[in-house]
C-alpha cells in the first residue's frame, strides 16, 4: 500500500485489509469489535466499555435526520452493540471557517435532543476551526463510555451452528437517504434515513434473553452483507440467507433496482443484527417486533455447520432458487454515508 484511497474508509476488503494489517498491529489490538469491553470492574461486577467514531456524512443534512444526531445515535449503538448501557459521550468538532452559524446550531440542538432521547449525557468535548476549503462543512468525532452488567458477555465466539440470524428493522433506509439528498433525487414514497439510538430495544432483548444473544452489530458502513461477512470469518462458521426474508420498502427496492444498486450493502444507522439460540428466536422475535424500533424485524437466516470450503462464507437462497456467494465489496458503493 502505496497511498491511502477513498475505499480504505469504505467498510470493504480495503478498509479491514487496512484495519487489520496496518492499524491493529500498530496499536497491538487483538480484538476487533464495535466496543472495546475493559478488564475494570467495579463492586458490582460490571465493566467498562468504550467505543470512539467520526462522521464526516455529506450532506450534513438528510431526511430523517443530520450529522450531529447521527454521531450521537451511532456512538451509542456502538456500545449497546457489546451489551453496554450508554452513559457518557465526549464531543470533537472541525469546523470550516465560513460554516454557517445557524447551521452549527441546528446540528448542535439535534446532539443534545438525541443524547436527552437516550438518556446519555454529552460530557466533554474540544473545538477546531480550519481555513476554508480544508474541511468541508463539518466533521465530528464522538466517544462513549457505558457499562456492561456481570453475566452479559456477546462476541463472534459465542455463535454456534443452528442459530437464528434476526434484523430488527428495513434495511438500506440511511444510505438511499443520504444519497438521494446527494444527488438531488426524490423517490415515493420519500425515503428516509433510520438513523436512532438502539439501547432501549437491546437492554428490553437482555433483561429478558441475555443467555439467548449470542452478539449483535449494527450493519452500518458496508451493509448487512459486509456485517455479516465479518460475522462469519469471526466466528468460523457459515451464514445463511433467505432473500425472500429480508425486510427492504418498497422505495428502498425500487431506488436500488433503479441505479444499479444492491441493499444488502447500504448503510444503515438505526437496526441491529443479532444472532440468538434458535430455540429463542420466535420469543426475540416477537420482543422485537413489540418495540417502536424493532416492528419491521425479521427472521432472515440461519448459522450453518462449516466444512473447510464453507468456513467465514455468507450464502443467499434466492428469489429465483439459487444460491450466490455474498462477499465484500472491494470499496463501495456510495460514499461518505456516515
Amino acid at each position: 500500500m502505496e497511498k491511502i484511497l477513498l475505499g480504505h474508509g469504505s467498510g470493504g476488503k480495503l478498509m479491514h485489509r487496512l484495519i487489520s494489517e496496518t492499524i491493529a498491529p500498530a496499536f497491538h489490538i487483538r480484538e476487533l469489535g464495535d466496543a472495546a469491553v475493559l478488564e475494570h470492574t467495579d463492586a458490582s461486577g460490571s465493566r467498562l466499555a468504550f467505543t470512539t467514531d467520526s462522521y464526516v456524512v455529506s450532506p450534513i443534512f438528510f431526511p430523517g435526520g443530520d450529522i450531529g444526531e447521527l454521531a450521537v445515535n451511532g456512538t451509542i449503538n456502538d456500545l449497546a452493540m457489546v451489551g453496554a448501557r450508554p452513559l457518557w459521550l465526549s464531543v470533537g468538532m472541525i469546523i470550516e471557517e465560513g460554516f454557517p452559524a445557524a447551521s452549527f446550531q441546528r446540528v448542535l440542538s439535534s446532539m443534545a435532543a438525541a443524547a436527552e432521547r437516550a438518556g446519555v449525557r454529552i460530557v466533554a468535548g474540544d473545538t477546531k476551526v480550519v481555513d476554508k476549503g480544508k474541511g468541508d462543512g463539518i466533521f465530528i468525532n464522538t466517544a462513549g463510555i457505558g457499562t456492561v452488567a456481570a453475566g452479559i458477555s456477546l462476541s463472534a465466539r459465542s455463535v454456534c451452528p443452528g442459530d437464528a440470524i434476526l434484523v430488527s428493522g428495513y434495511i438500506g433506509n440511511h444510505g438511499i437517504a443520504v444519497m438521494s439528498e446527494r444527488n438531488g433525487l426524490s423517490f415515493e414514497p420519500p425515503v428516509v434515513s433510520d438513523t436512532a439510538a438502539l439501547s432501549g430495544l437491546v437492554a428490553e432483548l437482555l433483561a429478558a434473553h441475555a443467555g439467548d444473544v449470542r452478539m449483535m452489530r449494527d450493519p452500518t458502513r458496508g451493509g448487512v452483507a459486509t456485517t455479516l461477512k465479518e460475522i462469519a470469518g469471526e466466528a468460523g462458521h457459515c451464514l445463511s440467507l433467505s432473500e425472500s426474508a429480508l425486510p427492504i420498502l418498497g422505495g428502498v427496492q425500487g431506488a436500488c433496482e433503479l441505479l444499479g444498486l444492491d441493499p444488502l450493502y447500504v448503510a444503515n444507522e438505526g437496526i441491529l443484527i443479532a444472532i440468538v439460540s434458535s430455540d429463542a428466536a420466535d420469543a426475540v422475535l416477537a420482543l422485537m417486533k413489540a418495540h417502536p424500533l424493532g416492528s419491521q424485524a425479521a427472521r432472515i437466516g440461519d448459522v450453518l455447520t462449516a466444512d473447510e470450503r464453507s468456513r467465514g462464507m455468507v450464502l443467499l437462497r434466492t428469489n429465483a432458487g439459487g444460491t450466490r456467494i455474498v462477499d465484500m465489496l472491494a470499496g463501495e458503493q456510495l460514499p461518505r454515508i456516515c
